[in-house]
């Protein structure tokens, strides 16, 4: 099986617009043929709900959640189209959902691009230092496996549900994306804010 590169990726989301997970895994599960993951994904309604990822999101909700014991709030916004998706019971489920999850997985950013460069960085001379024993052509591919990890667990979009039993180990995007294609709207997490008493 060939690995997937990020460039076969982009190219995907390009032609599809679908999220970069499912991408990825469609890649994957076609052995990087890409007319056979276009394939993949419309089967999977991933592309007819990316063709609405441009679409401008005005309507929305912003949920709250705060964990018992009172130490730590998320106050997160997530957008759709109309007002009508908005006050959708699946909708306000998934803002509720994603807001318990921000307050046990404390990511960093929504998306990979809004990682902090400092923070990426920091986390690339730590793998290139574990790395420093190993055999030297392979550790590019250790120290790219060792960041791909910590995105998967700081960037909100790649982290599974934390509630793995009703999600089943979905991604963030995938239950997004999901929830665009069931409701045939753009939905946007836009931004999220958590707090914790004493940090």
């Amino acid at each position: 099986m060939s690995t997937v590169t990020a460039q076969e990726v982009k190219a995907l989301r390009d032609l599809t617009g679908a999220g970069f997970i499912d991408c990825k895994n469609a890649l994957t599960e076609s052995g990087g043929d890409i007319d056979k993951a276009v394939e993949l994904l419309r089967a999977r309604n991933q592309a007819a709900a990316a063709k609405r990822a441009g679409a401008e999101t005005t309507e929305g909700v912003v949920q709250s959640y705060i964990h018992p014991g009172n130490k730590i709030g998320v106050l997160v916004e997530i957008d759709c189209q109309t007002d009508f998706v908005a006050r959708n019971e699946r909708f306000v489920e998934f803002a509720r959902d994603l807001a318990l999850h921000i307050a046990a997985a404390a990511p960093l950013a929504i998306t990979e691009d809004e990682v902090p460069a400092e923070d990426r960085e920091r986390e690339e001379r730590i793998a290139i230092e574990q790395a420093a024993d190993r055999p030297e052509n392979v550790r590019e591919r250790i120290v790219a496996g060792k960041l791909d990890k910590w995105l998967d667990e700081v960037v909100l979009l790649r982290q599974k549900h934390v509630n793995e039993d009703k999600h089943g180990g979905k991604t963030i995007e995938e239950l997004r994306a999901a929830l665009a294609a069931e409701t045939g709207e753009n939905v946007v997490i836009r931004r999220f804010s958590r707090f914790q008493v004493g940090s």
